[in-house]
């Protein structure tokens, strides 16, 4: 595909899209392809859902951009909304998820200064992403992503995935926070034990350090619930949001407790585009539609739907070591070499990733239907077939 002008930093498939609509994309060429992962977790309600492609045009036509200069009076609806959802305070605005959790990521080292620590310090997780900014790839726990981009900024320290006893041996003195992925996405869609979150609210609380929860995959929706911590229970004191939240329209946002948030003051955070009435119109419509569609528990439902399936069909391969996740987030553990699988796929007509090299991850879009589920572990189990 000629890019001569583009730099080089995709690794690209030969396909490019026109339109969509639903779970269906179609390329340039008139062949619909199943979309099995909605643009890594984005596209929740589908592409081109026209409840926001409506919003999407009514505000453009009204006001796109003001600047946080002056008040915009959807983010005060939405943030309402967030709040009202999530169980938390106050709202961030931001662009994207890496900025949402470069956000936390300066709430956490203010809060750190406030208690007059000098050089306060983060625990994160191996096998964790949290974004291409260059705080957010220093807490992120791959090498790849961080080779070639060395000094890391200071401040974190690494600790095995789902081990409270790691956290609570690397606390210190220095510690202001814990972030971590409720369920780690690019990490392979790794669910930690069903404590394991409850187990970092205690300690949290035990040490007085931040729980700060990147939900940027796993929210809007995705397992079944609005945010992965309802499952477990708890509160965090921060998370962030991105992907779904604007099923299209870049948009991230940092959610926090009252305490947490009035850390930050006028002049400590802002962003240019963040929050601004194009973004705020698309979020609002996909709040609503989520609510009116009743799409959480439409996640839950056909997200047991396909993962069953999935284990009638590609789980009875002897190589396929596990099938896990939670509602429509979905790893697919395989004992083989899948580089040449998600090309298989994409001439078979369904779009899949591949991720930590051996887990097939499924993200389709929370409108997915019982036959297109049927149709993503079909597929799977044919194309499986082909390479076992």
């Amino acid at each position: 595909m000629p890019s001569s002008h583009l730099m080089d930093t995709y690794k690209r498939l030969p396909v490019a899209f026109e339109s969509g609509s639903g779970a269906t994309l179609v390329d340039t060429e008139g062949r619909e392809y199943l979309d099995a992962v909605s643009g890594i977790a984005v596209c929740g309600l589908g592409h081109a859902h026209p409840a926001v492609t409506g919003a999407l045009c009514e505000q453009a036509d009204r006001l796109v951009h003001t600047s946080n200069l002056y008040g915009v009076p959807l983010q005060e609806e939405v943030g309402t909304e967030l709040a009202r959802l999530s169980g938390m305070d106050r709202v961030f605005f931001a662009n994207s998820g890496a900025e949402a959790n470069e956000a936390a990521i300066k709430l956490a080292r203010r809060f750190g200064h406030a208690r007059e620590i000098e050089r306060p310090e983060i625990v994160v997780m191996q096998g964790s992403f949290h974004g291409r900014t260059l705080a957010t790839l220093t807490a992120t726990g791959n090498r790849k992503v961080q080779a070639g981009f060395e000094p890391l900024v200071p401040g974190f320290k690494r600790i095995p995935y789902n081990d409270l006893e790691a956290v609570e041996r690397v606390g210190s003195e220095s510690t202001v926070a814990v972030l971590v992925e409720p369920i780690q996405g690019e990490g392979g869609v790794v669910t930690p034990d069903p404590e394991y979150l409850a187990g970092l609210r205690r300690l949290c609380d035990e040490h007085g350090w931040l729980l700060m929860l990147d939900e940027v995959q796993t929210g809007m929706g995705r397992t079944g619930a609005w945010f992965a911590f309802q499952h477990a229970g708890i509160r965090p004191d921060v998370v962030t949001v991105a992907k779904a939240l604007g099923n299209g329209v870049p948009v991230g946002a940092m959610l926090a407790t009252e305490s947490a948030a009035s850390l930050f003051g006028p002049g400590t955070h802002a962003t240019t585009f963040g929050g601004n009435p194009l973004a705020m119109a698309a979020v609002r419509a996909v709040l609503r539609t989520i609510e009116r569609e009743d799409l959480v528990a439409g996640a839950a439902e056909i997200g047991t739907y396909l993962q069953d399936r999935l284990r009638e069909t590609v789980g009875r391969r002897e190589a396929v070591r596990e099938i896990r996740g939670r509602g429509l987030m979905i790893g697919i553990e395989v004992e083989a070499d899948l580089s040449g699988l998600v090309q298989r796929a994409l001439d078979h007509g369904l779009l899949i990733n591949v991720t930590a090299e051996r887990v097939i991850r499924l993200l389709p879009p929370l409108i997915l239907s019982r036959e297109q589920a049927d149709r993503i572990a079909e597929g799977l189990d044919y194309l499986l077939g082909e390479i076992l």
